[in-house]
C-alpha cells in the first residue's frame, strides 16, 4: 500500500482507580477506558525518508516539539511521509499523543508489511499505547499492560477541556494515597446502568488535578449541569472532564452551551 488513514479516536477514563506504585516508580492502575467518536486524523505515505507535518487547529501546540510520539511510534518500523491533523488538545488527559502514536503504529503497518511492535516496545512509548492500539472498551490495568476487553451500551460523551495544560506528572506527585481496585463489573445492558456503576468509582486522580488547576472543578460542574447529563468527571489526569448523555440531541445541545473559549465536542461513545 502507498497510502493508509487513520483517525486516532479520543481516549476517556470512565473510572480510574490507583491501586499502588512499583519500585521503579511508574503507578499502578485499574480504569475502565473508552474511545470516543472525535479524535485526530493521520495520513501515511511510503517515502525513503521519514517526515511529519502537523496542521490543524491544535497544531500550533505541538509545533514546538521536535521530537514527539508520533515520530517516536513510526521510528520502530521504518520511513514514511506523515500528516497528523491535530483537533485534540494536548496534554488534555484524553490520550491524544497515545492515540497518534497507536494510529501511527497501524498505518505504519499498513504502509511496510510489518507486524506490530512487541508489546513491551508499544508500552514503553507510553502506559496509554496499549489501549489506544486496541481501540475498544477496555479495563485496563497493572501500567497499562493488561488488557481486558468488556461490553457496554451504546451512549454519548460530551469533552471539554478548559484549554489549561495539566502535566501528568504533577498531578501524581499531589496524589495523597492508594485505593482499592474497580468494583466487579456486571453486565451493563443500558446506559443508566452504566451509569449507576460508574457511581461506584471514582477518578483518583481528579481531587489532585483540581488542585493543580483549579478550573477542571468549573468545568466539571459546568457539565454536571447541562439538561440530560447523567453523570460528569475528569478523564485521566486532567483538565478534560466528560459528561454522559442517552442521546445524541442531548450531547450536541449540551456541548454547544458550553463557553466558546474551551474545547468541546459532542461525540458518540464506541461500543
Amino acid at each position: 500500500m502507498t497510502r493508509v488513514d487513520a483517525l486516532a479516536r479520543a481516549k476517556v477514563n470512565l473510572a480510574l482507580h490507583v491501586t499502588g506504585r512499583r519500585e521503579d516508580g511508574y503507578h499502578l492502575l485499574d480504569s475502565l477506558v473508552v474511545f470516543a467518536g472525535v479524535g485526530d486524523r493521520l495520513e501515511g505515505r511510503t517515502a525513503e525518508t521519514l517526515t511529519l507535518e502537523v496542521t490543524g487547529p491544535e497544531a500550533r501546540y505541538l509545533q514546538d516539539e521536535p521530537d514527539n510520539l508520533v515520530l517516536r511510534a513510526a521510528r520502530l518500523m521504518g520511513t514514511a511521509d506523515l500528516r497528523l491533523e491535530k483537533v485534540l488538545p494536548v496534554a488534555s488527559g484524553i490520550g491524544g499523543g497515545s492515540a497518534d502514536a497507536a494510529a501511527t503504529l497501524k498505518i505504519m503497518s499498513g504502509l511496510t508489511g510489518k507486524p506490530l511492535p512487541a508489546p513491551e516496545q508499544v508500552l514503553a512509548l507510553g502506559a496509554d499505547v496499549p489501549v489506544c492500539l486496541a481501540g475498544t472498551p477496555t479495563r485496563m490495568s497493572g501500567i497499562g499492560e493488561k488488557l481486558s476487553p468488556v461490553r457496554l451500551p451504546k451512549a454519548w460523551l460530551v469533552l471539554a477541556n478548559p484549554r489549561v495544560p495539566v502535566p501528568t506528572g504533577q498531578v501524581f506527585r499531589a496524589l495523597g494515597g492508594f485505593g482499592k481496585a474497580l468494583p466487579p463489573m456486571p453486565e451493563l445492558a443500558t446506559v443508566l446502568e452504566l451509569v449507576r456503576w460508574l457511581r461506584t468509582t471514582r477518578n483518583d486522580l481528579e481531587k489532585p488535578a483540581i488542585a493543580v488547576a483549579p478550573v477542571i472543578a468549573g468545568v466539571r460542574d459546568a457539565l454536571a449541569a447541562l439538561p440530560g447529563c447523567l453523570l460528569a468527571r475528569m478523564s485521566g489526569s486532567g483538565a478534560t472532564c466528560f459528561g454522559i448523555f442517552a442521546t445524541e440531541a442531548e450531547a450536541k445541545a449540551g456541548a454547544a452551551a458550553l463557553p466558546p473559549e474551551w474545547w468541546a465536542a459532542a461525540a458518540l461513545m464506541e461500543p
